[in-house]
């Protein structure tokens, strides 16, 4: 199997990694977490500038035509930069919705935004008592005056503080678990009865909790099939996991590449403590972790491709394969860097909460590892 990248994506992974070094710095990346939106406005029409939001687009609609090798490149250098723009939660959730199952007209008005930077978007999909089942969703919606009322809550949204339309689940039929039954809409971020409450997760990330009361949308509002929109859903988180997945096999190439940098520098007994067989050890097994989270990153991207592979199972392996080395790349660096390693002045333990949501998001190793027993045994 061919990992050689074409001659564009080389230049596509490189303009990405540019950025992030020259203008990107830990320091800048914190000032933007902390600040009012957890987001640079400048820095995101900068993406849209360099074409980075049209990647996943169809060229019909404007876009770059890209493939998931593309996205998991772009998303392999935001992870290395701790990168809060919310490039997974407007472009590959948000708008990936829109492109599998959005209408001409839907697709008409808001991919264009998306690719040029104007509309901000959110996927509004979890809920209190769902944990990691998509299917688990008691927010409804009721056919009402030639359109539907929304009524319920979601929580941590990522975006949600700042996105300009939200998609969101709800039920339309059948019971609270049932995979039939739910849809999805399009609804404005200022529509009437629709509330946030906005905080910040552990890695710094601004998302919000949406309270819909009586919330009014048209049926022109509605995004994929009435009753369908489980199978859309599953679709677009699974390609938002890989992209994910991505991200985090950036981190941690970050994480061994500064740990290996500091055992150079520190040194105990007059020596660096590089140079003692037992950190090199563990410096080696972090380093083998990464290798074969990478290798089922390579195997969860061709399978999209391949109508040999099975998907999800290779999602799954991913998944679990990530939950364990990553935990096991970042104590490690914590580890090795001592104390410091947990300062909020060093970007080590930033990195690492990075890794933890990342971890929990669409479902943490044991989901995965049980879902993946389900698939390969059953």
């Amino acid at each position: 199997m061919n990992f050689d990248f074409t001659e564009e994506q080389v230049m596509l992974r490189d303009s990405v990694a540019r950025l992030i070094q020259d203008d990107y710095s830990f320091d800048v990346r914190k000032g933007i977490a902390e600040s009012e939106e957890g987001m640079s406005r400048d820095n995101w029409r900068t993406f849209a500038e360099l074409g980075w939001l049209s990647i996943p687009f169809a060229e019909e609609q404007g876009g770059f035509g890209g493939d998931a090798v593309d996205v998991m490149l772009v998303m392999e250098q935001l992870g290395k930069g701790l990168v809060v723009e919310p490039y997974l939660a407007t472009v590959l959730l948000f708008g990936g919705l829109l492109q599998k199952g959005g209408s001409a007209e839907l697709q008409g008005e808001y991919i264009p935004k998306i690719i040029d930077g104007s509309c901000l978007g959110a996927f509004a999909y979890l809920e209190r008592q769902s944990r990691f089942e998509l299917s688990d969703v008691m927010t409804t919606a009721t056919a009402s005056d030639g359109g539907y009322t929304l009524n319920g809550e979601k929580v941590v949204v990522s975006n949600g503080v700042n996105a300009d339309h939200v998609i969101v689940s709800a039920r339309t039929s059948g019971e609270q678990s049932d995979e039939n039954g739910i849809s999805l809409f399009m609804v404005p971020a200022d529509a009437p009865g629709l509330e946030k409450l906005a905080y910040r997760l552990m890695d710094g990330q601004l998302v919000a909790n949406l309270v819909l009361k009586d919330v009014q949308v048209p049926a022109a509002n509605l995004v994929g099939d009435l009753d369908q929109g489980f199978g859309l859903i599953e679709a677009v988180v699974t390609d938002a996991t890989i992209a994910l997945a991505a991200e985090a096999v950036g981190i941690m190439e970050q994480l061994n590449a500064k740990t290996l940098e500091y055992t150079k520098t520190r040194k105990q007994f007059g020596v660096a403590i590089g140079s003692f067989q037992a950190l090199q050890h563990r410096m080696v097994e972090t380093f083998m972790a990464y290798e074969q989270t990478k290798s089922l990153l390579y195997r969860a991207v061709c399978s999209i491709t391949d109508e040999k592979e099975d998907t999800a199972t290779a999602v799954h392996a991913l998944k679990v394969m990530l939950d364990r080395a990553g935990k096991l790349v970042f104590s490690e660096a914590i580890q090795l860097h001592g104390g410091m390693g947990l300062t909020d002045e060093l970007d080590i333990g930033h990195y690492a909460k990075r890794l933890m949501m990342i971890n929990t998001t669409f479902g943490n190793g044991d989901y995965h590892q049980a879902q993946f027993n389900a698939l390969s045994y059953n």
